[in-house]
């Protein structure tokens, strides 16, 4: 027995259900993506080089603060002594909360790195915080 001939119509729908289907599946998988994208870890410095973030009286001693709108987070583990990260946990990609207990701290997931070098203390990053540049002049912190 014969199949019945297939319509333009008929064709052209299961073409734009496949289409959408994979589209949704792809948009998805993109938000649930690993979080391995190097270039969102990356603190923000374009444009920002030399503005003034903070001073250092700012940065508490054995802590530090979040600059969000910098991607950056400031660090002064000794007296005196300034260090700078990316504030995006590479985890997955979602900005730390805060420093504190002498880490900085991601809310999401628990991951929680040192303040001196940005290595992992625990949680579930697979990475350190990647450094990122400041500069230090008098009593004043500034993107470099």
């Amino acid at each position: 027995m014969a199949e019945p001939a297939t319509t333009g119509r008929a064709t052209t729908r299961r073409c734009f259900l496949t289409a959408a289907g994979a589209a949704g599946l792809a948009a998805a998988l993109t938000a649930c993506g690993g979080g391995d994208d190097s270039s969102s870890a990356a603190p923000s410095q374009g444009g920002g080089k030399g503005m003034e973030l903070a001073k250092t009286s700012d940065i508490p001693e054995g802590g530090g603060k979040v600059f969000e709108d910098h991607k950056i987070v400031v660090t002064q583990p000794k007296a005196g002594e300034f260090k700078a990260f990316s504030s995006v946990c590479p985890h997955a990609g979602n900005p730390v909360g805060d420093v504190s207990g002498g880490t900085i701290n991601c809310p999401f997931h628990g991951s929680k790195f040192s303040i001196t070098d940005g290595s992992v203390k625990a949680g579930p990053s697979p990475k350190p915080l990647p450094s990122a540049e400041i500069e230090v002049k008098g009593g004043t912190i500034s993107m470099a």
